[in-house]
């Protein structure tokens, strides 16, 4: 891939429709798997992972073996395949969630993959019961495929950031409920207790310690484009006005994180993907350093010598 194809445009406004539909559908899948997996903390086992080709589930349990489904976003299809050598495709096209719903069920029931969800989707609004929802049916191939491009591209730097640390951290994953893809760290202390009016259950699990996290999103509300964003919670004080890189970024009251603004490091001079991935790096590390400092965490315990780090190609 060009340096111009690693980091491609992706305007809100122009791929809103497909993302709405494409939200519903990552989250018929994610539901699947977190359906037929034990639970792991802060709810890890229910995420998707970027592939080659799009997002995976990785390997699911069921009594004959494991099955995985994948979103290709190259052949535009929803692949799943199982350990007893049986794959199935649907295709991704304009087509309504509530027929994206019934096609994945029958399929998997085709399959004798028995499983029931929760088939209403979350962390959204106004959410619609999935065998009912006709409203979402749009599925542009050009956006999903820049979507995928710029997965690849954020995955990469996230990975490289993970690879700085030792302690606890989860894998680079794919949120489905709210569709973004993240990283978290934790500094080995206890949270205190949430009290979330919604999904309380859900934020008591995801948000049971002390934590950094930060990711990528393509945006939504009053947050009109795709941009990257880190927190810590517990927030500690003095966070919010912290003094972080690069420049464009900002610390947004609102939603009490840190954002980078995509476009504002996208568009930067001199070489773009290496400026890029420069610049979203020192968004990551001093956006970090600013929570695990205020927040008295064990640095020293935590994070691999900086002379003793791994590196690899971008």
């Amino acid at each position: 891939m060009s340096a111009l194809d690693a980091w491609p445009e992706l305007p809100l406004a122009a791929w809103q429709d497909t993302y709405d539909t494409l939200h519903m559908w990552t989250q018929i899948v994610g539901k699947i798997r977190m359906t037929l997996t034990p639970l792991v903390n802060h709810y890890w086992n229910a995420t998707l992972y970027v592939s080659a080709r799009g997002l995976t589930t990785s390997a699911i349990p069921y009594p004959r073996g494991v099955f995985e489904m994948e979103f290709d976003f190259i052949g535009h299809k929803l692949a799943i395949r199982t350990s007893e050598g049986d794959l199935r495709t649907l295709d991704l096209a304009p087509r309504t969630v509530a027929d994206f719903y019934a096609d994945v069920m029958s399929t998997l029931a085709a399959l004798k993959i028995e499983v029931k969800i929760h088939a209403h989707p979350d962390e959204v609004a106004n959410p619609i019961p999935f065998a009912e929802d006709r409203a979402h049916k749009s599925y542009d191939r050009e956006s999903v495929e820049r979507f995928h491009r710029l997965l690849i591209s954020v995955d990469k730097v996230l990975k490289n950031f993970r690879a700085r640390f030792i302690g606890k951290c989860s894998p680079v994953h794919f949120f489905w409920g709210s569709f973004d893809l993240a990283v978290s760290r934790f500094s080995g202390a206890l949270a205190p207790p949430r009290s979330d009016p919604r999904y309380q259950k859900m934020m008591q699990e995801a948000y049971s310690h002390e934590v950094s996290s930060a990711g990528f999103w393509p945006g939504g509300g009053d947050i009109k484009g795709p941009a990257f964003y880190s927190y810590t919670t517990p927030e500690p004080p003095g966070f919010k006005t912290a003094a972080v890189l690069p420049k464009p970024a900002f610390y947004h009251p609102g939603m009490g994180e840190f954002l980078l603004m995509y476009d504002d490091i996208r568009s930067a001079p001199g070489s773009q993907s290496e400026r890029t991935e420069s610049e979203l790096m020192d968004f990551l590390q001093t956006t970090y350093e600013a929570g695990a400092n205020l927040g008295n965490w064990d640095r020293a315990a935590l994070e691999r010598p900086e002379g003793n780090r791994a590196t690899s190609g971008g």
